[in-house]
């Protein structure tokens, strides 16, 4: 048996350990999955050392697609599905596949990307939910082609998340979790799991109601698997379809972004009365600033079950501030976690003290880094000092020592919880012949928090109405993903720029933001 799944299938085997839309799976049906998902790739020649990308929904697949990695030596991608072929490509080809897992749904795109010039060295496609075809192999006769046994040799492998940059294409996030030794065994993730039972009940029912190809939702339900929790997940997120999944599973955990939160809030009555939510115990969000009516609305409700926390791809949890502290200290993101330092430090590279503002660097005491695959500049770019991080915000320590964010120093948009960052969209029109100059930028939204907006001088002989804005949307929908094209365009006659050239984006957003009550 796999080595993550043996034990609980041997003490629990016939209890559910994954549901998704379609079907469920017990502890012994996914250990003998495992077992032969890494008999299989072992046969295709798939092993420790190389590195596999998923591009997947959540389905039952994923996590044992995952599994199978964590226990082989294999580095896995989770891919975010909402990319195009293109933007595929890039990370199949920067992350050295050679594999790829992916969902029926999104096999257009995927193979968009396979025809590209740049991902020559994938050598197996595997589809999940359909028949196989000339591009690729059908996942459940793939899987019935390894044997059941146990396989041998069993090392520990981990995620590569990529994260977008604000220099063009997004760069791979190679954390402590992607760059273990080799020989190093999977039991680590057992005691990694452990250490979620100081925060959630271990074993319990997670529910996922948001895309696991995001660091976040991969952290608060793969992890509590490595301790025995079940998964019961939703592909699409639905606010009264995740009420039932909780109710019907006996969820103890979720995590909502924002943008759920409030859809939650806005239910009919009867739909809310309906819930009984007695399971629940623990509901963590992240991923953007809520709206205080809306989490207060959401306490109200489901009582100080809600746990809010800070963190990023590259640093994972970095404070955290339940309902009875943020009920006392509105606005705040909590006290850093016991293992995390954060700084506060300013232009000039000088520590400050509380409540003084300046650009937040933080430190794992246990000496977890991390780094960007083939980007050492950026890697630079993002530490102080070896082991002392940033990601771009910034803010203060207040005399209690919890931390308050002010701004973002970087220019990245956050739309319903996701990370967008606007070089990767400027990038794309800046090459549309009609275009002269572009900056994207977020602007306010009730629902999402931020939406994209592009701000475009048209090119010389070029008439700014709505056939080019028509023109510029159908271009950007064919080239990104769906969430990063501009919800709107503007034109100007020129952007802000420095002296040396640089586009002021504080000042073109505050043309759009002056009559918000937030910054962020």
């Amino acid at each position: 048996m796999a080595v993550l799944t043996k034990g609980f299938a041997a003490e629990r085997g016939d209890e559910i350990a994954l549901v998704d839309d379609e079907k469920s799976e017990t502890w012994a049906e996914l250990d003998e999955r495992v077992n032969r998902l890494i008999n299989a790739f072992r046969a295709a020649g798939i092993g420790a050392g190389d590195t596999i990308s998923i591009v997947s929904g959540n389905r039952n697949e994923w996590f044992e697609t995952a599994l199978a990695c964590s226990n082989a030596g294999i580095t896995f991608v989770p891919v975010n599905w909402h990319l195009v072929g293109p933007e595929i490509a890039h990370i199949l080809a920067d992350s050295g596949s050679k594999a790829v897992v992916v969902d029926h749904r999104f096999i257009d795109e995927v193979a968009r990307a396979l025809d590209d010039e740049r991902t020559g060295d994938v050598q197996l496609a595997v589809v999940a939910g359909a028949p196989a075809d000339d591009r690729f192999r059908n996942y459940e006769e793939f899987l019935a082609s390894g044997g059941a046994d146990e396989p041998d040799d069993q090392s520990f492998g981990g995620p590569m998340f990529y994260t977008s940059g604000t220099t063009g294409n997004p760069k791979g996030v190679r954390s402590s979790l992607s760059s273990m030794e080799a020989g190093t065994t999977p039991e680590v993730w057992h005691l990694i799991g452990a250490g979620f039972s100081q925060m959630m009940t271990v074993p319990g029912v997670t529910a996922l109601c948001g895309p696991v190809y995001h660091s976040a939702q991969w952290a608060f339900s793969f992890l509590p698997m490595m301790a025995g929790s079940a998964t019961v997940m939703q592909h699409k997120y639905d606010s009264a379809g995740l009420l039932e999944l909780i109710d019907t599973h006996k969820a103890t955990n979720v995590h909502l972004v924002p943008t759920q939160m409030k859809r939650l809030i806005d239910l009919p009555d009867d739909k809310k009365a309906e819930f009984d939510g007695s399971s629940l115990e623990l509901v963590l969000h992240g991923a953007a600033p809520c709206p205080p009516v809306v989490k207060r609305s959401l306490i109200e409700w489901w009582g100080p079950k809600v746990t809010e926390y800070y963190g990023s791809t590259e640093g994972s949890v970095i404070t955290i501030i339940d309902s009875d502290q943020w009920l006392a200290k509105g606005g705040s993101v909590g006290p850093p976690m016991d293992n995390v330092e954060v700084m506060v430090v300013d232009d000039q590279g000088n520590q400050l003290g509380p409540n003084e503002e300046g650009t937040l660097y933080f430190r794992n005491k246990m000496g977890m880094d991390f780094e960007y695959h083939n980007a050492p500049e950026k890697t630079a770019e993002a530490h102080l000092e070896p082991g002392v991080f940033t990601t771009g915000d910034i803010g203060y320590l207040d005399e209690d020592g919890y931390l308050w964010l002010s701004d973002r120093k970087i220019d990245m948009i956050i739309s319903g919880g996701v990370n967008i960052y606007p070089a990767e969209i400027e990038s794309v029109l800046g090459g549309h012949p009609d275009v002269a100059d572009v900056a994207a930028i977020g602007v306010p939204n009730e629902e999402f928090g931020e939406e994209v907006k592009a701000v475009v001088v048209a090119n010389d002989g070029v008439t700014p109405d709505d056939d080019l804005r028509g023109t510029l949307a159908a271009f950007c929908r064919q080239e990104l993903a769906g969430y990063k094209c501009p919800r709107s365009f503007d034109f100007v006659d020129a952007l802000p720029r420095t002296g040396t050239g640089k586009i002021q984006k504080r000042k073109l957003r505050a043309l759009y933001w002056e009559d918000s009550d937030r910054k962020i």
